[in-house]
C-alpha cells in the first residue's frame, strides 16, 4: 500500500497553510499517523512530535491520562483518547493534538470488537497557553469520533491513520467556526452517524 500521496501532501500543506505544529498521541496505530506526514518533504515545519503510549502505563505517565478515566470508560474509548491528546497538547505545546487508541484484531480489551478505533482532535484556540489545556478546556476545540473498520490486525491500523490524517481539515474547519465537542460514533467511514 503506497501512503505518500496527495492525500498526505495536500494535509501537510494545510497544516503549514494555517501555522498548525501537530503531536500525535498513538496507541493502537503505533505512529503510523506520524509516519504518513513523516513522508512529506519539509514536515519539520509542521510535526512537532509523535508520542507511542501503547500500554496503559505509558497512558498514565507520559500523557497523564487519569487511570480513573481508563478503569471507568476502558481503553478504547473517545474519552482516553481525548485524554491523551491533551496531555500530548500540554506536553508539547502544538496547536493540534490529534490521538487515537482501539482494537486492531481480537485481542483486545473486553467485549469490544475488532477493528473499533477511537480519535480526538484537539485544536488550541491562538492566545491560549498549552500548559492550561488540561486545566481548563475554554480554550481549545475538541472533537472526538469511534469508527470500526474492517480487515485483519494491520490493515485496520493503516485504515486508522488514514481516517485521522483525513478529518484534521474538517474538524479545524469547525473549530475555527468556534464549534466543538462533535461526537460520531461507530460507523464505517463511508457513513457517518450521530448520537
Amino acid at each position: 500500500m503506497t501512503h505518500i500521496g496527495s492525500d498526505n501532501q495536500s494535509v501537510a500543506r494545510y497544516l503549514l497553510r494555517h501555522g498548525l505544529h501537530m503531536v500525535t498521541a498513538e496507541s493502537c496505530t503505533a505512529g503510523l499517523i506520524a509516519s504518513r506526514i513523516a513522508e512529506v518533504p519539509g514536515c519539520g515545519s509542521v510535526l512537532r512530535c509523535a508520542i507511542v503510549a501503547y500500554s496503559p502505563w505509558a497512558k498514565e505517565e507520559l500523557l497523564r491520562v487519569p487511570p480513573e478515566t481508563i478503569r471507568r470508560y476502558g481503553l478504547t474509548s473517545e474519552e482516553v483518547s481525548l485524554a491523551m491528546a491533551t496531555g500530548a497538547m500540554q506536553l508539547t505545546g502544538a496547536e493540534l493534538a490529534l490521538a487515537n487508541t482501539g482494537v486492531a484484531d481480537d485481542g483486545g480489551d473486553g467485549d469490544t470488537p475488532a477493528g473499533t478505533q477511537c480519535f480526538a482532535w484537539v485544536f488550541r484556540r491562538p492566545g491560549h497557553a498549552a500548559r492550561n489545556v488540561l486545566d481548563t478546556t475554554a480554550g481549545v476545540a475538541t472533537f472526538t469520533e469511534t469508527r470500526r473498520f474492517p480487515g485483519e490486525r494491520n490493515a485496520v491500523r493503516e485504515a486508522a491513520a488514514d481516517w485521522a490524517l483525513a478529518r484534521i481539515c474538517h474538524y479545524h474547519e469547525l473549530a475555527r467556526r468556534g464549534q466543538s465537542g462533535s461526537r460520531l460514533r461507530l460507523a464505517s467511514p463511508g457513513a457517518a452517524t450521530h448520537p
